[in-house]
């Protein structure tokens, strides 16, 4: 028999959380860390630079970062830079629910990639590359406690079919 199969699932569980060293910092690698990671993604017929600038430049964020037509986003701030912070409003046009989104930036690659860590300290990844005359946007992204996945990813998805009605359309 191979050796794994005569592994216990406490020591296969507890070497896929151990430490491991990545460019000289400590990291720490959850055996569920896909099963927790959530994508969605379009194809957005627009150049890159154009995607990347709607993306990133609070003046835009607040024309499509919002899940459903009933909702709105009044402001955003975006200190574009490692270390630099984003802030969104999210409310009801009623009035009568609201929060703030926000996270820190943690890696920058212009044109290609955004890493940032939300406010309650989940991670946030968005991919952009050339694809079919477009730009292909993938976000991924951990999932929350509180809400189901599929509700979760759903919203997600809103807000980027907004993003691409916009980028389309400007």
């Amino acid at each position: 028999m191979p050796f794994w199969m005569e592994l216990s699932f406490c020591k296969v569980y507890w070497f896929c959380f151990s430490i491991i060293y990545l460019n000289g910092k400590l990291a720490f690698q959850k055996l569920n860390q896909m099963k927790n990671t959530i994508s969605v993604e379009a194809l957005v017929n627009a150049p890159i630079e154009k995607v990347w600038e709607f993306w990133t430049k609070p003046e835009h964020i607040t024309k499509w970062c919002f899940a459903s037509d009933d909702w709105h986003a009044p402001s955003s701030s975006s200190d574009l830079k490692v270390g630099g912070k984003l802030s969104t409003r999210m409310e009801a046009k009623d009035g009568s629910f609201g929060f703030d989104f926000w996270g820190t930036y943690k890696e920058i690659k212009t044109n290609e990639k955004l890493t940032i860590t939300m406010g309650d300290g989940r991670m946030w990844e968005t991919n952009f590359s050339k694809a079919d005359g477009g730009t292909k946007v993938i976000e991924l992204f951990e999932a929350e406690n509180e809400n189901p996945v599929e509700m979760q990813k759903g919203g997600w998805q809103a807000i980027l079919n907004n993003f691409k009605i916009y980028a389309e359309a400007n």
